[in-house]
């Protein structure tokens, strides 16, 4: 099965959310790492049904987020949104970064997302 996805940065996602809603993509990624919640909020309020990633920590920044960083972040944004429309990822693309800041980044974030779905007592995905 394909899954398409799409990605916006740094956008008035207000201001257009009418469109976001009507595009024909499974998972719609968003920039959110230094948003708060505000974006999120929108979402939810418009009724938006679709998988939606808002991004977990800021790429722009050569600091690897700890585990607990990740992990609180995961448990705001589920203040949010259902987990089963939760997809976690980093905000935008990691072209700024070197691999071993990359690679840590990464790893803690799949820790902070292991350790969410095991306090949901939810099955793990392949």
């Amino acid at each position: 099965e394909t899954s398409v996805h799409t990605h916006m940065c740094y956008a008035e996602f207000t201001d257009c959310l009418d469109a976001i809603m009507a595009l024909d993509a499974d998972v719609n990624s968003i920039e959110n790492a230094r948003s708060g919640n505000e974006t999120l909020e929108a979402f939810k309020n418009a009724g938006y049904r679709k998988d939606l990633g808002p991004g977990t920590y800021d790429i722009h920044s050569p600091v690897v987020p700890a585990v607990n960083d990740v992990q609180q972040k995961l448990q705001e944004f589920l203040s949010c949104m259902p987990p089963e429309q939760l997809v976690v990822n980093p905000d935008c693309g990691l072209k700024t970064r070197k691999w071993p800041e990359t690679i840590d980044a990464l790893r803690n974030m799949v820790h902070a997302t292991q350790n969410v779905r095991s306090q949901l007592s939810l099955e793990p995905t392949p």
